[in-house]
């Protein structure tokens, strides 16, 4: 009898606080009503967080996460609607920060 040999695939996920930051932010914009819908994909190489405008588009924005690119320029990436690379580094506070500034309103001066 030959064992069935043992494959181990990896998955790349968001850690909980990682998907509580996420979540609390898609949670604002929902709120502010700037996204209606979103998706989460967990790969082999790569984790995204997708954030709709409507279901049928294409997302605004996509929060991705790569831990192959860790020790270069950092495993966290803000991807733009056409599919660039908005911003990328090692944490994911400085990531998030360009749409957590959509969300500043100037109440009264």
């Amino acid at each position: 009898m030959t064992p069935f040999p043992e494959r181990r695939v990896t998955q790349v996920a968001f850690e909980r606080a990682e998907m509580m930051r996420i979540l609390d932010l898609y949670g604002r914009m929902v709120s502010a009503g700037n996204w209606r819908d979103y998706a989460i994909e967990m790969g082999s190489e790569v984790a995204a967080f997708s954030a709709f405008r409507r279901a049928t588009e294409r997302p605004e924005y996509r929060i991705e996460k790569r831990p192959a690119l860790r020790g270069r320029q950092g495993m966290y990436a803000l991807i733009g609607e056409g599919g660039t690379v908005l911003k990328r580094g090692h944490e994911l506070a400085p990531i998030l920060a360009p749409i957590e500034r959509k969300l500043l309103k100037l109440v009264a001066e």
